[in-house]
């Protein structure tokens, strides 16, 4: 049956949802979590038929744009059964894109099976080329490892995104081998400002915190920056490199406001609804989904009324030298 779409208070749409289905990792990068992370009990994460049914019910109600998160999503064990359920939305039409953020690991493994179920781009994280500096900031992770599963993106037909934390001190010196390496291998590139996501330390964020502004400013030495006024749905605003034809992303939650038009909500994989990254106020989906297992009603109303309460805007802030706005909870638990 036909039902009215999610709009929020302030007459936005609500169109897209990201979903962290693990705050499992095989990585432990030093932006995002401790080396030695108490990971939540399985009990609390909600099952692989639940997260179908919690999506399921988003894209009921008008959900257009899919992404799904972690951790590192593709370590959740029996994580395809998932996937090829979920594709059943995109084969009906009621669901225009289904994607995934990665670090990358896993993806000589399931590039050929996420290309053949629909999938047809994905974002991986990836803030340096140089495989020791990679070591170092991911802790347990490879770069030849990762190289070789964006290759096999690549190789399956998927359109790959490049993400890259700008982190001053860090990968300063990459800025240019970075757009390079995408240009020559026909990947997008968005740079990504720290984000005050779990309990990392106030000073170890502001030693590391780079503002794209200075990026942008650095860019313009050697390109041609004309903006552009497209959207992929999420926050990134684009500018093209008019000597390379490239487009670069900037997401900048710390020194650009970009909540006017914000379409989007996330779930956490124990099914905390966050209707903003930056507040801390959330709606528990798992209740509904485990009191009322044969009935998607109570799931809907509970995410409606948590739709009522999406605010304006976030408050992360940098300026007085201190995090405000600094959100207790890890991003791998939020999602990335």
């Amino acid at each position: 049956m036909e039902r009215a779409p999610l709009i929020d208070p302030f007459a936005r749409p609500i169109t897209y949802l990201r979903v962290s289905v693990t705050d499992r990792c095989d990585f432990r990068c030093t932006y995002c979590m401790a080396e030695h992370m108490q990971f939540l009990p399985k009990k609390e994460l909600l099952t692989l038929e639940e997260l179908d049914r919690l999506c399921t019910a988003f894209i009921d109600l008008g959900v257009r744009k899919l992404r799904i998160t972690g951790g590192e999503p593709l370590v959740r064990r029996d994580i395809m059964t998932f996937f090829k359920g979920i594709s059943r939305h995109l084969d009906s039409g009621a669901l225009s894109e289904l994607t995934l953020t990665t670090n990358g690991s896993q993806l000589a493994r399931f590039a050929p099976d996420l290309a053949a179920l629909g999938m047809r781009r994905i974002n991986v994280s990836l803030d340096t080329l140089v495989p020791e500096k990679f070591a170092a900031i991911t802790r347990w992770g490879r770069l030849d490892q990762v190289l070789e599963g964006i290759a096999a993106a690549k190789r399956a037909g998927l359109r790959v995104k490049i993400n890259a934390v700008a982190l001053k001190g860090f990968n300063e010196d990459e800025l240019f081998p970075l757009i390079e390496w995408c240009g020559a291998e026909g990947h997008d590139l968005t740079f990504i400002e720290v984000m005050p996501m779990g309990e990392m330390g106030e000073e170890m964020r502001l030693d590391q915190y780079w503002p794209l502004s200075d990026v942008r400013a650095r860019m313009r030495e050697r390109f041609t920056l004309t903006e552009l006024d497209e959207s992929t749905g999420g926050p990134a605003r684009y500018v093209r490199l008019e000597e390379t034809g490239q487009k670069i992303g900037f997401i900048t939650p710390l020194t650009h406001n970009f909540c006017e038009s914000c379409n989007r909500v996330r779930v956490t994989c124990t099914g905390e609804l966050f209707m903003c990254l930056g507040q801390e106020d959330n709606a528990d989906l798992r209740a509904p989904l485990r009191a009322h297992p044969d009935n998607n009603e109570p799931l809907r109303e509970a995410i409606r009324a948590a739709i009522s309460r999406k605010p304006k805007g976030h408050d992360f802030d940098y300026s007085r030298q201190k995090v405000a706005g600094q959100m207790s909870r890890h991003m791998s638990h939020t999602g990335g």
